[in-house]
């Protein structure tokens, strides 16, 4: 059975600011007197991942997300609580913890922006002493991998965003780290760049049994690569559990797909709400637990060419959860 590599527990995170009165006398005023502002980023969270899994951390902005990521990677410290990444702590950043981890910010970019890439390369490889046998077998694995061989000796500058994402991924794992944190790899990519992405962190997940938490705001990120996903929301874990039990949990209704063989009189509103409706082809939200039942009514009903049942998609939960003004931390589940 997998060991657990990531155990955190009740970790907080606050941050302090000072609010400042305008104008000179609120200067002087202020060298005095402060009032003192306390932002809770991250609320006595807790959550464990096993070694190898692939598990989609969500949340709107300024959920916690990218908090909950620096912190496990050492970059914050946490006001309160602990955290245990494959046996260190993160914030004592001891080189063997360094090698062992890996990140990716769509947003950020550590690659020498005036330099080819394969020079940062060249230099994480001393940073991190790797042989140079297997810096040079790894990394042509990696170049073979991402389709980048012939992008190794350009400018960083000039390359296009998909091929600079590639690169920034090369540099994340030229030291093979374990574990791999992935914030919004994919932003701003086009759709077949996303697409090759995600297909290469199937592959790399598969061939080194990386263990990989990924923010997206991106569904099709997070249903293509995670069975398990983590909800976070004003900093507290609100969902812990498999995909596909968050999509059957929290909606009732299926979708019910039909493709008729010619059109009808009779209202399909009758079988359920009418989600999309476009000549011949019918999209219908019906009870989930009544959907096997109105399939076959509309079977009989009506002149069927083709009907499917499927699940609603999984950003519509998502979504769901996020704009709920109750309060939804009863829908959490421990694994």
């Amino acid at each position: 059975m997998p060991k657990t590599i990531i155990e955190v527990n009740n970790l907080s995170k606050v941050f302090i600011r000072h609010k400042k009165m305008p104008g000179f006398k609120g200067s002087i005023k202020g060298l005095f007197i402060r009032e003192k502002i306390e932002t809770r980023a991250v609320d006595q969270i807790n959550f464990s991942i096993k070694e190898g899994e692939i598990v989609g951390f969500l949340g709107p902005n300024g959920a916690g997300k990218t908090t909950t990521l620096k912190m496990l990677a050492g970059i914050l410290y946490p006001t309160s609580g602990q955290i245990a990444i494959d046996g260190f702590i993160p914030q004592e950043r001891k080189n063997e913890f360094k090698k062992s981890i890996g990140m990716v910010m769509g947003q950020k970019q550590q690659l020498l922006w005036d330099l080819p890439a394969e020079d940062s390369f060249e230099l994480l490889k001393e940073l991190f002493a790797i042989q140079e046998d297997e810096y040079h077998k790894h990394l042509n694995r990696l170049v073979r991998l991402l389709d980048v061989k012939d992008l190794l000796n350009i400018q960083v500058r000039q390359l296009s965003l998909g091929q600079r994402m590639k690169m920034e991924i090369i540099a994340a794992l030229i030291h093979q780290p374990k574990i791999l944190f992935l914030d919004e790899p994919t932003l701003g990519l086009d759709i077949v760049s996303q697409k090759n992405i995600r297909e290469f962190f199937k592959e790399y997940n598969r061939e080194h049994k990386t263990t990989i938490l990924l923010t997206s705001h991106y569904m099709e990120d997070i249903k293509s690569l995670c069975e398990r996903v983590i909800i976070i929301n004003h900093g507290q874990i609100v969902y812990d559990n498999l995909l596909s039990k968050l999509v059957k949990d929290r909606l009732k209704h299926k979708i019910i797909r039909i493709t008729l063989s010619k059109a009808s009189s009779i209202s399909l509103a009758k079988y359920g709400k009418i989600i999309k409706s476009d000549s011949l082809q019918v999209e219908l939200a019906v009870d989930r637990t009544k959907a096997t039942l109105v399939a076959k009514q509309i079977l009989d009903d009506l002149e069927v060419e083709d009907i499917n049942i499927d699940e609603p998609e999984a950003e519509e939960v998502v979504r769901e959860i996020f704009q709920s003004k109750v309060k939804i931390q009863k829908l959490e589940v421990k694994r």
